[in-house]
């Protein structure tokens, strides 16, 4: 889809680093290779990372990238945007500009939609079959809507949001801060995703934040594994970060 018009150029806007490749197929093993890209992390959403899944049967971009020239130039190189996943209220970002540039449907929990006012979007409630390859799933707990995109591919690819992000060790940990919507389900919707996956079915996990933490990667390894070592029920008495 040809680009509509041309974006001012704002602090934010001025060149940075291009979006990178997440997986190969090396790290793919013998599995399916979907192109993942992983953008730059963006202002308007406190620092939060954008993924862009490369597909047959249309993009999918999950949250918001800092939207500029260069992230609007690349997303139009790759074939534009048929579906934009919203993990949580803090990716939103520039969400109505993107999906008036590229027409393309905007999906996110029920319970977060209101904050997309004047705006077509897709509902929905526990999960959603977005492609033969992609599931939405609700992971309520940082925020109300909070939830989870899977990618049958690459040995299996979960995009957590901020529902799971990177900690010093860059292990995938649920994080409770001041603003966190419900604790305990999320602890819980944790222990959901460890019931529903294995080892073979996921092996990567990509963050919605805490990237610098993964020193350079963009995506953690061995997923389930490193999730399953989680104690939860130590997680259920941490104590809020300021």
């Amino acid at each position: 889809m040809p680009l509509e018009s041309s974006i001012p150029l704002t602090p934010q806007s001025r060149p940075a680093k291009a979006p990178r490749l997440v997986l190969t197929e090396e790290t793919c093993a013998q599995d399916r290779l979907v192109p993942i890209f992983a953008f730059p992390p963006n202002r308007d959403t406190l620092g939060g990372t954008s993924y862009l899944i490369v597909e047959k049967e249309g993009n999918v971009l999950i949250d918001c990238p800092a939207w500029d020239e260069q992230s609007r130039s690349f997303l139009d190189a790759q074939g534009g945007v048929k579906q934009l996943v919203i993990t949580h209220r803090g990716g939103i970002g520039k969400v109505r500009d993107i999906q008036s540039a590229f027409h393309c449907d905007v999906i996110i929990q029920e319970q977060e939609a209101y904050l997309l006012p004047n705006l077509t979007v897709t509902r929905f409630q526990e999960n959603l079959m977005i492609s033969p390859h992609l599931e939405v799933i609700w992971t309520s707990g940082h925020s109300p809507g909070t939830a989870c995109v899977y990618l049958n591919a690459c040995g299996g690819v979960l995009f957590s949001g901020r529902h799971l992000v990177a900690d010093s060790q860059g292990n995938p940990v649920p994080l409770r801060t001041a603003k966190t919507f419900h604790w305990l389900r999320q602890i819980r919707n944790v222990q959901k995703l460890l019931d529903r996956f294995d080892r073979d079915t996921l092996n990567w996990i990509c963050p919605g934040g805490n990237i610098g933490l993964l020193r350079g990667k963009t995506a953690i390894d061995h997923a389930y594994e490193k999730l399953a070592q989680l104690d939860l029920e130590q997680c259920v008495k941490q104590q809020p970060l300021l």
